[in-house]
């Protein structure tokens, strides 16, 4: 992503910085495992976060969250709401998620929504601890009949993030209209998914 594009996200960001906070998404009020009192705090990632309404949701449930979003006017905003909320586990990283090195089995939860990137998805997902889970939702090709001008390589196939985890547990895969959403646990490093069921009780 370039310089330009950053400048094009922040002015996006900057007509709507004084609209209400969105709503954490549906789908990541239900398939967040819950944390374990007395346990150490998992952790979590919201990538390309706009306005971080899933990370603070997350940070909020009691994971330590890593917000990450190119937008330093969609962060600021996200800054004013740690802020009033009172939270302390957050992370506020401003970054190309584009260019972006994770570390390896750094999360026990990933949340991407409305963002493809084909050439950071292995990376998104060594990101994930074996158990750990992936909560993923964008726009599908159906998209177009939309929004015809929209760039297609931002695009899902029907059915490709069914390809993309097929060897992880999917606990949840639909295509609804023009989203596509997956919800995977992540294997053991034998293969065996032991872990997935220890994630599912968290």
């Amino acid at each position: 992503m370039t310089a330009q594009d950053r400048v094009r996200w922040d002015a996006y960001y900057r007509e709507r910085k004084n609209q209400p906070m969105p709503a954490p998404d549906p789908l990541l009020l239900q398939w967040t495992p819950p944390t374990r009192e007395g346990q150490p705090a998992p952790r979590a990632l919201d990538g390309a976060a706009g306005f971080g309404q899933n990370g603070l949701w997350l940070a909020e449930q009691g994971y330590v969250t890593d917000i990450m979003e190119i937008s330093r006017v969609a962060l600021s905003r996200t800054r004013a709401e740690v802020a009033m909320r009172n939270l302390r586990n957050i992370n506020l990283l401003q970054v190309d998620f584009d260019e972006l090195e994770l570390d390896e089995m750094a999360y026990d939860v990933a949340c991407i929504f409305r963002y493809l990137k084909r050439d950071v998805m292995p990376q998104l997902k060594a990101s994930v601890r074996a158990g750990g889970r992936i909560i993923y939702e964008t726009f599908n090709t159906r998209y177009l009949g939309i929004a015809p001008n929209f760039n297609a390589h931002f695009l899902l196939e029907l059915g490709e993030l069914d390809v993309l985890f097929e060897n992880w547990t999917i606990l949840h895969s639909a295509e609804v209209d023009h989203v596509s959403q997956i919800v995977a646990i992540k294997p053991q490093a034998d293969g065996g998914d032991d872990s997935a069921d220890d994630a599912l009780d968290w």
